[in-house]
């Protein structure tokens, strides 16, 4: 998988397991609505992504099941690991995800949290679902696309 960090970019966490079970149809980039431990707790890395969802409630999306660890230094004020967390989009983004998900078929995962400029953002999918042969099919072309990357760099070798 390719690197997709851009410049400024520092990632914190990917949801690799989402690029195998979805087909990924659109992306968009938010910011997260969080409190300091939250933000403490994600420079030491301490988040799981992998069971998280995204939910478009009254105009406001929102990322649920994002496990962000209690951080040690904040036991004054500790957050709820498991809280549901305001994800920050233009407008007319919330209407585009709301109509597609409300459609059915499609559901908004996030992909990815990464820091951008200092700042906390997270890039959500609009995600089909694949089937298990699809899945099959994806580990067959990965493969392929391995085998293929080896051969040429052997050739090169032998050229060069």
């Amino acid at each position: 998988m390719k690197n997709t960090e851009g410049p400024g970019e520092k990632l914190i966490v990917k949801n690799r397991r989402a690029f195998f079970d979805y087909d990924i149809e659109e992306r968009f980039e938010g910011g997260l609505a969080l409190v300091g431990s939250e933000v403490k707790a994600m420079r030491a890395g301490k988040v799981e992504v992998v069971d998280s969802f995204a939910s478009v409630d009254d105009g406001e999306v929102w990322l649920k099941q994002l496990y962000v660890a209690p951080f040690e230094m904040a036991r004054a004020f500790p957050h709820e690991p498991r809280r549901a967390r305001r994800v920050l989009l233009h407008k007319r983004e919330i209407e585009r995800i709301d109509k597609e998900v409300s459609r059915g078929g499609m559901t908004l995962v996030p992909l990815r949290l990464y820091f951008k400029n200092g700042r906390i953002k997270v890039e959500l999918a609009l995600v089909r679902g694949r089937k298990s042969q699809d899945k099959r099919h994806a580990i067959q072309k990965r493969e392929a696309d391995r085998e293929a990357r080896a051969a040429m760099g052997r050739a090169r070798k032998g050229n060069g």
